[in-house]
């Protein structure tokens, strides 16, 4: 008998409450305004398969789990019409999955108070039951009919029935009122049924009742079945048959119709399980989609490489052996065995993207590519497809998916040159797959996960640009793990015979010349000079030479270097600083003298004033400073930038 929760004391309640438990329906009448079940039948009991302890004690929304909503939609149309019906809840069971059922509500009062009873009906019994009874009903013919088609079967069973207890499939035999008539080993131990459970019942109902979805399947659609309505065999095999313990499995089979003396008996269906080989099909899919995934990334690393081989770096090794060098070198070794980020910090032309090869070749990740992106050369609006990769069709234009560069370097390392020209509004973006790893295409919302290692570089401060709030400070500590200074050529002026017969060499076999000899008083005029464009300038400066040679004689166009008097320098000019405090200006030092670092700034500072007040202000084009001082109007720009002066203050 179920638990009470409430009881009513009255003479008919043990006649009442047998009545209640005898009920098939599952029963349970709750309180809809406390949320409270009242009351319950033993069938509600084996329904949920809680016992009466765990069901008193639970809510009537723990009931109907994860369904609020709807449960009070129906319990107000009951309050309102008196009753309601739904098929589509579901009955809180104690193994958590949760069971259909067909729920039926009505309300009574008693002692002023609303009560509603709740009836559930278990939806797969209900098609079980119907199915069978439509099987019956469609099928029912005559007892002798039936008796003599039960004869065929057995005897078709009897002669077979070393092939039916060797065969691998499973097989068995329906009569034309869809009951079972023999089943083989194979076939029961498949479906988890007995044949004893089977023969003359229904096979549909038992494990051909629902598509996969749980959907039902009525009998007239049956292929099985319709086989002995009209002759002909039904091949399938995109449909389930189902198990004794409530599970599924894919099957193909063949439905063959039995007759005799023209007249339809039934059929003869051969199954089997196709489990292993959806799944093989499924990992073949899943595989093909691999290797077309990988195809389109190999054929993008094979472009992107061709075009780095058309315009890359013409270094293949770090040439020198000065001390600048040598510590250049030693960090190199240090770093590349690690996973560590590296920011390489330096002037325009010194070679940081050599540095970041280097690295590169040096680490775990040398078999996979370095991908190099020119943060300065990326369009704002095309950051993110560039970094991130898109999918088809995610904007106009975008005919077909795309790899960002991030994915590209998956495995591999990522080159982030001139980082610092990054908008700060794509800087955060750039952080987070720094950080997390993980990034999204435009236009899908699939969250991919990446492994690269980051090495990036620029000719900025990005102290100083933190500090004016132009460069994230988190992105800044993200890339500076390991920095590495790549030094100016002007500091490094004992590489320049080698770097020189480097670069000669190959300006020779790309002008198809004989190799060209450099004399050594070229050396030393080239050592003399500056290179504000350091080793990209250097490199210029010998290609062109090798062009403009005759007779095997080389002549470098070398920019002068402007002499200027002394005493043309007026401490007094605009933007100039006073006077060292022992009252020299830094210039007239004994030769002897120690320089120090803030001498030569403070010389470079005097020298750029006094060429600018000889050419009036003027920085870039003829007679400028920048011609005077053999240098490009953007590098004087930028070192008049760095040392506070402004040209048009000296404008006559």
């Amino acid at each position: 008998m179920a638990l009470t929760v409430e009881t009513r004391g009255n003479a008919h309640r043990q006649f009442w409450e047998q009545a209640f438990d005898s009920l098939e329906a599952a029963v349970v009448i709750f309180d809809a305004v406390e949320n409270k079940i009242v009351q319950f039948n033993d069938a509600a009991l084996k329904v949920t398969g809680l016992d009466g302890y765990e069901l008193a004690a639970m809510k009537v929304s723990e009931l109907f789990p994860n369904q609020l909503a709807e449960l009070i939609n129906l319990t107000l149309e009951c309050e309102n019409l008196g009753c309601a019906w739904s098929n589509d809840m579901r009955l809180a069971t104690s193994e958590g999955q949760g069971r259909a059922v067909e729920l039926f509500l009505s309300t009574f009062e008693i002692d002023g108070r609303t009560l509603t009873i709740a009836k559930c009906l278990d939806l797969r019994s209900i098609r079980a039951r119907r199915a069978e009874a439509e099987v019956s009903h469609f099928y029912r013919g005559s007892l002798p009919e039936k008796q003599r088609i039960d004869s065929v079967f057995r005897q078709l069973e009897k002669g077979s029935q070393l092939i039916l207890d060797a065969a691998g499939e499973g097989i068995y035999g329906v009569d034309v009122s869809g009951n079972t008539t023999f089943l083989n080993p194979a076939a029961a131990a498949m479906l988890g049924w007995a044949a004893e459970d089977l023969i003359g019942r229904p096979a549909h109902t038992y494990f051909h009742h629902s598509h996969e979805d749980g959907t039902g399947y009525p009998i007239k659609a049956c292929p099985i079945y319709a086989a002995f309505r009209d002759g002909r065999v039904h091949r399938v095999d995109d449909e389930v048959f189902w198990r004794k313990d409530g599970s599924c499995f894919p099957v193909e089979y063949t439905s063959t119709p039995i007759e005799e003396k023209g007249r339809l008996l039934g059929a003869v269906v051969v199954f089997r399980d196709v489990s292993a080989q959806r799944k093989a099909q499924s990992d073949l899919l899943a595989a093909m989609r691999e290797v077309e995934s990988l195809k389109k990334r190999l054929e993008l690393e094979n472009e992107y490489l061709q075009f780095e081989l058309r315009g890359g770096a013409n270094h293949k090794e770090i040439v020198g052996g000065s001390v600048a060098v040598r510590n250049i070198l030693e960090q190199i070794e240090l770093v590349a065995a690690s996973e560590a980020s590296v920011l390489i910090t330096g002037e325009s032309g010194t070679g940081k993207e050599l540095i970041a090869r280097a690295i590169h070749e040096g680490s775990s990740r040398c078999q996979r590519p370095l991908i190099r992106v020119n943060c300065a050369s990326i369009p704002r609006d095309l950051f993110e497809s560039e970094f991130f990769g898109h999918a088809k069709g995610a904007f106009t234009g975008a005919v077909s998916e795309r790899l960002g560069r991030f994915e590209l370097a998956d495995g591999g390392t990522i080159f982030l040159d001139e980082v610092g020209e990054l908008p700060l509004e794509h800087q955060a973006k750039l952080l987070r797959i720094l950080q997390e790893k993980q990034f999204e295409r435009i236009g899908e919302t699939t969250t991919r996960q990446v492994d690269v290692r980051v090495i990036a570089a620029t000719n900025r401060d990005l102290k100083q640009e933190v500090s004016k709030k132009t460069f994230r400070e988190d992105l800044y500590f993200r890339l500076n793990v390991f920095p590495v200074v790549s030094p100016p050529l002007r500091d490094r002026l004992d590489d320049i015979p080698e770097l020189a017969s480097l670069f000669l060499r190959r300006a020779c076999e790309r002008a198809n010349k004989q190799q060209l000899q450099i004399s050594l008083a070229d050396v030393e005029r080239l050592k003399a000079y500056n290179w504000p464009g350091n080793i990209r300038e250097l490199e210029n400066v010998i290609e062109r030479a090798v062009i403009t040679a005759t007779d095997g004689r080389l002549r470098f166009h070398v920019p002068r270097t402007v002499q200027v008097d002394i005493d043309e320098i007026d401490v007094s000019s605009p933007g100039l600083e006073p006077n060292r405090a022992d009252g020299t200006n830094g210039l007239d030092s004994a030769p002897t003298a120690i320089v120090t670092e803030q001498d030569l700034k403070q010389r470079e500072r005097d020298v750029m004033l006094a060429v600018l007040r000889r050419c009036n202000g003027r920085v870039a084009g003829r007679d400028g400073a920048a011609e005077l001082l053999g240098v490009k109007p953007t590098t004087l720009y930028s070192r008049l930038k760095r040392a506070g002066i402004d040209a048009r203050a000296l404008r006559k």
